[in-house]
């Protein structure tokens, strides 16, 4: 990875991971449907109106492109998410987003992207034991609401690892400020009809519109530019691996400044998520190196 590649991508790290803590309390004020489709709105208002001084945007590359990526990237990501995250808690929703990798694997398996070698569906089978292991010993009681909530949060890693695949199969050569733009603009849309089922609690305070922002604009708007642009040059595997990184920074802020409890099977559970999903990335040194199947992903380097 080139430098400035290393600096995108422990700003996602960081950026994302913290961005749980505010999450949780847009979600608080606005409901989780009027958060994920505001969040949406705005991001993708800002991003088209900074991109357009500067001549960037066309949205050319096909309407169907555009809508695929914004109900997988941002509406069905950001709905569990937003759903899930204050039920079982920041730190457990940034764990499970470290199955996002594990999905990711498996797409571009069948999608023809990446072959999975014996190394990765280890790593497979690790991240499985991993995710049963966070579910089934967890620092609250265990409910079938719980695991439900779990299920969400599952759902929602589901849908970003399609986003990615789909960027990197469909929209590489598209500029990254394009397809972040349109994509929120279109996965907000979607999320709107849903404020009819989940309305907004109460008159939310200037705090709250502060904190929604925040969370367009730099937790959604910048990261995305940035995460699509990684996306482009080294891959989809390979950029959506932040995502461990964020899990140890939101797990941290968590359990140390918001008093999260985890359990330590719990920990366990996310260091066995960890390493099976380093050797699906084949991260580890092995006396007979694979090959580096990453190059034949549309826009790689």
């Amino acid at each position: 990875m080139a430098p400035r590649d290393i600096v995108s991508y422990v700003f996602l790290a960081v950026a994302w991971g913290a961005s749980f803590v505010i999450l949780v309390r847009v979600v608080d004020a606005f409901g989780w449907a009027a958060a994920v489709s505001f969040r949406g709105i705005l991001a993708g208002g800002l991003l088209w109106l900074i991109a357009r001084r500067r001549r960037r945007i066309h949205f050319d590359s096909g309407g169907k492109h555009y809508f695929a990526v914004g109900a997988t990237t941002v509406a069905g990501q950001l709905i569990c998410l937003s759903y899930a995250t204050p039920r079982i808690g920041t730190a457990m929703a940034a764990i499970m987003v470290a199955a996002i990798p594990l999905f990711s694997m498996l797409i571009a398996q069948a999608w023809g992207i990446e072959k999975i070698t014996r190394q990765r569906v280890a790593g497979l089978l690790l991240g499985t034991v991993g995710i049963v292991l966070l579910v089934g010993f967890p620092a609250v009681p265990l409910t079938w609401r719980f695991v439900f909530d779990c299920l969400v949060s599952l759902a929602g890693s589901l849908f970003a690892a399609l986003g990615s695949n789909y960027v990197s199969r469909n929209l590489a050569e598209t500029d990254p400020w394009e397809v972040t733009s349109a994509a929120f603009l279109t996965g907000g849309v979607m999320a709107l009809p849903f404020i009819l089922v989940v309305p907004i609690p109460a008159l939310p305070g200037p705090s709250d519109f502060l904190h929604l922002l925040v969370l367009a604009g730099i937790a959604s708007a910048l990261t995305y530019v940035i995460y699509f642009r990684l996306v482009s040059r080294i891959g989809p595997t390979r950029a959506i691996s932040v995502e461990f990184a964020v899990t140890v920074v939101a797990v941290l802020i968590g359990g140390l400044i918001l008093d999260e409890p985890l359990t330590l099977i719990q920990l366990f559970g996310g260091v066995v998520i960890i390493s099976g999903c380093i050797l699906v990335l084949g991260l580890v040194p092995w006396r007979h190196r694979e090959p580096n199947l990453d190059t034949t992903l549309p826009g790689h380097g």
